[in-house]
């Protein structure tokens, strides 16, 4: 009899040594994935960082260039112009110098459409010195397919099934690329206009 007590005793402790032990790996279970989930937003509040970075060294690049070839900088005297110019010059060679990039997971059928639709867009841009209007009205069109507003031209319906099959982040990308296009382009074409209206009035400042 006494051995038998002393047998549900200890069977008794086994299954409690069992079951405390499966608490606490419970427990380190419980922590391993409590660490996790606040990695896993540390890593999003990075990623969401460098994109910021990456879209602030953009924005930076195209207002250097604006400076460079806008009007105001035609209206001053060489001298000013050629400092000017080169202390554009060294502000873009250093943003040049740095390097933020986010890279994008994509599976085959993201990566054939971004393909396609970058493509699409460097034929047009390279068309843009030849035509630059009809290259205008593309990116239009192509910009059309990128927003979610009912655009006031006409949308590129084949552009737009690329893009839906494109990466949210790569749409995001398309987006800022064609808007910073449109952009460049509108400033160009004014310029060429403001250009050509001053040769149009320079015979009747000359008196002539």
């Amino acid at each position: 009899m006494a051995q038998a007590k002393i047998q549900a005793k200890l069977n008794e402790a086994s299954g409690a040594s069992r079951f405390n032990r499966t608490m606490s790996m419970a427990d380190r279970s419980g922590r391993l994935l409590e660490t996790l989930d606040q990695l896993e937003m540390r890593v999003e509040t990075l990623r969401e960082t460098a994109s910021a970075m990456e879209q602030e060294r953009e924005c930076i690049l195209e207002m250097i260039q604006s400076l460079k070839n806008g009007q105001e900088m035609r209206n001053i005297c060489d001298g000013e112009r050629e400092e000017l110019t080169l202390t554009a010059e060294r502000l873009l060679g250093r943003t040049l110098t740095v390097e933020v990039c986010v890279g994008i997971i994509r599976n085959s059928q993201q990566e054939e459409a971004l393909c396609k639709a970058t493509s699409i867009i460097n034929e047009i841009v390279k068309k843009l010195l030849q035509d630059m209007e009809d290259g205008r009205h593309q990116l239009q069109a192509l910009h059309a397919a990128c927003v979610t507003e009912a655009p006031p031209v006409p949308i590129d319906q084949k552009f737009q099934a690329l893009v839906i099959s494109c990466a949210l982040e790569d749409q995001k990308k398309i987006k800022r690329r064609l808007e910073m296009l449109l952009r460049n382009t509108e400033n160009a074409e004014n310029t060429i206009k403001l250009m050509d209206n001053m040769k149009l009035d320079e015979p009747r400042a000359n008196g002539l």
